[in-house]
């Protein structure tokens, strides 16, 4: 079989993506310790990139990326890639929401059972010696509200995660309609930030949804709600957030992502925690973990294996010239 042409793998992934290709007879470079300038000065020789979040495929780098066909972005996001220049110089882009949305779901429902439960709070305190049973006293998910933002892959699995907990499910999507169901109700946002107990967002990161969550947002939620951000971290405005845990207008929060968090997921808090992030670290009726909602171990390799069936798809039958 002729060589497809070559791949250059910018970030680490699972082996299954690399292997899989190979063995389609593409030629792969594994170049995950490259600097910038490294790959700039080598990926005009590439027809593939792979990519996770460190690497930005801005118009500078597409423009250097001559022979380039597709962009293959392990994970969902795509806000390191200037989509629109790249399809307009005929590169492909695919990414792979469909690797990790059920761990996704799963991490968003057990983060919510968890704060509603005092799970972390009663499990410090026992290790300490403390016993406390009326005090990590806890609330139900039956019967309550949830309000989900952004009904694609991972709103939706989010969603299906809820069907046996008997509480209401709504959900709101400014880009796709006709997908309410005997169990989750299409509505407005207005009807979201009225009605419920608890609001989780599942939206890409854009201009459009840049601090979705802010000071307005909070002011017209009737419930007090509980916020769930496993999306992005600028999706929601941290001092918003804060003013409406201290003002009571808003019940806790789920945070597995953060807006101080660098565009490839990285913080260092123990050295530069600002008096914000001390806020929500003190906090017990906020729960954080460190971008781990789609970080699971089956999740890892179903990414590489979704973008290898895409790939697959559009460039079966193409060969390097």
């Amino acid at each position: 079989m002729s060589q497809k042409g070559k791949v250059l793998f910018i970030d680490s992934v699972h082996s299954a993506l690399k292997n899989g290709l190979e063995k389609d007879s593409w030629h792969c470079d594994w170049c995950v310790e490259d600097t910038v300038d490294q790959i700039k000065s080598k990926i005009g020789e590439y027809h593939g990139v792979v990519i996770r979040s460190k690497f930005p495929m801005n118009r500078g780098v597409i423009d250097l990326s001559t022979n380039l066909k597709f962009i293959a972005r392990s994970g969902a996001g795509l806000e390191n890639i200037d989509v629109d220049y790249a399809e307009s110089k005929g590169i492909k882009v695919f990414n792979s929401p469909e690797g990790n949305r059920d761990a996704v779901g799963e991490q968003a429902l057990g983060m919510l059972l968890s704060l509603f439960q005092k799970l972390n709070q009663a499990d410090a305190q026992v290790r300490k010696g403390i016993w406390d049973r009326e005090g990590n006293r806890g609330i139900e998910l039956k019967g309550k509200t949830v309000g989900i933002i952004g009904f694609g892959n991972m709103g939706q699995a989010f969603a299906q995660r809820l069907r046996g907990f008997e509480c209401t499910v709504l959900a709101y999507d400014k880009y796709t309609s006709g997908f309410g169901n005997e169990w989750v109700k299409e509505v407005s946002l207005e009807e979201i930030q009225a009605k419920a107990n608890v609001i989780s967002f599942h939206v890409p990161l854009t201009e459009e949804t840049h601090y979705y969550l802010n000071a307005d947002f909070v002011e017209v939620c009737h419930v007090k709600p509980y916020i769930i951000n496993t999306a992005r971290g600028n999706v929601v405005e941290t001092e918003a957030l804060i003013k409406g845990l201290k003002s009571d207008q808003l019940s806790g929060a789920c945070l597995d992502v953060l807006e101080y968090e660098s565009s490839a997921f990285e913080n260092d808090f123990q050295n530069n925690m600002s008096s914000t992030m001390q806020y929500l670290v003190k906090s017990t009726n906020v729960i954080l973990s460190p971008h781990v909602a789609g970080w699971t171990v089956e999740s890892y390799e179903k990414l590489s294996l979704f973008l290898l069936e895409k790939i697959r798809a559009n460039f079966y039958s193409f060969i390097s010239t």
